[in-house]
């Protein structure tokens, strides 16, 4: 053992040594030499040098976002960054967020620049530690965007054959694996949707070349190989084959572009009505139902009078009551989301529908139960503002475990909502009104009545909870003494 240890040669007869099963011979021969062989050849793999070349991913902002868009980059290309500072503001599917860097570094490259979107954990920059790291993350940032261009030509080759064949739309989603040979290197990346469109038509997910950032794999990438529909690129290559019109079971693309009238115009939707939109979808696999109950409204009104110069609003008023009757009937509070079981929620948090400029959403006023009615109304004013602001946190609009919408404000009715994905109800208010009522003497009186509808998950809540859920709701608007304490 005169050599060293480090040398191929030995490492090569040391391990075919080891490979001999011969147990007695190095117990008899264990040398000095051969355990410091032995242990030297793991520390040898331990020098490797580690790249310190560090990626900022796109976060994951709530629990519903699968993509974000960058609204700005607060931070250019070549500034000094220090950990805990803000880099770029990432627009979810709810709110705009800045997005702080976890290590100290220079901004070498940015991956996605601003109006752009990236899957969540997709690397949206580079962080280098030294100057001289800089050029590399500039050349691995211009590799992985040469590399995207790449990956839209093989999708704009599988888009193209799709149009001319009519009546063999199947043919395409069959054609499809060629392409794939190419990225087979690569991890197929689709969104959740997409995997459960592709479940649904039985469409292989491997099959779809993806048009998202990064070659991600859309929902109109799996509508498109399973000959429902066709992605955006296709309409670029719809004005040169004219003969594109006879296709009839493609009627969706066709019945989308053709009857446009003049003057229409089409706006895709924003990031936040996206969301909205694949909650409404999410909500129609659960099994609902409606109960409405009409509620004297002369008690709440005289206390409205009172603390309204005080500052509390109408909406706070029905949330405190809806919480201390929830505190009532938890089962109303209770939440099932895998359709196996359900879950008691130890908090009563109140969601509160609140229209936004380009969409909808719930700020939540938490533990609504055991605010007081001032500090609930003045937590409720800053969540609003926030919300118009696009300022909240996630856990200030996902944590809702009840949802009220009232549209009274706008001389509604009555009207039914929609239950948000893994909540149990919600409640629908409709507005105040004079009504002539009859007491049980036969003697006429007029009295001010709402009218409320509550739809709520029939898995978990059944009739008799919720009609009793909304009796105690009734009793407390009624004598709304209770709300003040």
């Amino acid at each position: 053992m005169a050599s060293s240890p480090f040398l191929s040669k030995t490492t090569i007869s040391f391990s075919s040594s080891s490979i001999s099963p011969s147990l007695p011979w190095r117990s008899s021969h264990s040398s000095p030499s051969f355990s410091t062989a032995f242990r030297t050849k793991p520390r040898r793999r331990t020098l490797t040098v580690q790249s310190k070349i560090r990626e900022i991913f796109m976060p994951a902002l709530s629990s519903t976002m699968t993509e974000g868009k960058i609204v700005s980059w607060v931070k250019s290309e070549g500034d000094v960054l220090s950990k805990g500072e803000s880099v770029v503001v990432v627009e979810s599917d709810k709110a705009d967020m800045d997005v702080e860097t976890f290590y100290d570094g220079i901004l070498a490259a940015i991956v996605v620049g601003e109006g752009e979107t990236a899957p969540v954990g997709a690397a949206i920059g580079l962080l280098a530690e030294t100057e001289e790291e800089v050029a590399e993350a500039k050349a691995k940032a211009n590799s992985a965007s040469s590399d995207s261009p790449a990956s839209s030509s093989p999708a704009a080759e599988a888009v193209t054959p799709t149009p001319p064949p009519a009546a063999s739309t199947p043919a395409p989603a069959i054609a499809q694996p060629s392409p794939p040979a190419t990225y087979t290197p690569k991890k197929t990346v689709a969104t959740p949707f997409a995997k459960k469109l592709a479940k649904q038509h039985k469409v292989d997910i491997a099959s779809v070349v993806g048009s998202g950032p990064f070659g991600r794999i859309t929902p109109a990438d799996v509508e498109a190989a399973a000959g429902i529909a066709q992605p955006k690129k296709a309409v670029a290559a719809e004005p040169t084959p004219v003969s594109a019109a006879p296709p009839k079971p493609s009627a969706a693309p066709s019945a989308s572009s053709a009857p446009l009238l003049p003057g229409s115009t089409v706006v895709p939707f924003t990031t936040m009505q996206a969301a909205v939109s694949k909650n409404m979808l999410e909500s129609l696999s659960v099994p609902t139902f409606r109960v409405g109950y009409p509620i004297s409204t002369d008690a709440l009104d005289a206390l409205y009078e009172k603390v309204k110069p005080k500052g509390v609003t109408m909406t706070a008023l029905l949330a405190k009551a809806a919480a201390l009757a929830l505190a009532q009937h938890p089962i109303v509070n209770a939440s099932c989301k895998d359709g196996k079981s359900f879950t008691y929620n130890s908090s009563i948090n109140i969601a509160v529908a609140v229209a936004v400029n380009g969409g909808l959403i719930t700020p939540v006023l938490q533990d609504a139960d055991k605010l007081d009615l001032y500090l609930l109304s003045q937590k409720w004013k800053e969540l609003v503002e926030k919300a118009r602001a696009k300022q909240l946190r996630p856990h200030e609009y996902s944590s809702g475990t009840f949802t009220l919408s009232n549209l009274g404000m706008f001389g509604v009715d009555r009207f039914d909502a929609i239950l948000p994905p893994g909540q149990g109800a919600i409640m629908a208010v409709g507005a105040s009104k004079p009504t002539v009522v009859a007491d049980a003497d036969g003697f006429f009186s007029v009295k001010s009545k709402m009218l409320v509808n509550v739809t709520a998950d029939h898995r978990i809540v059944y009739g008799a909870d919720l009609a009793a859920f909304l009796k105690t709701f009734a009793k407390i608007v009624e004598n709304p003494e209770s709300l003040t304490l």
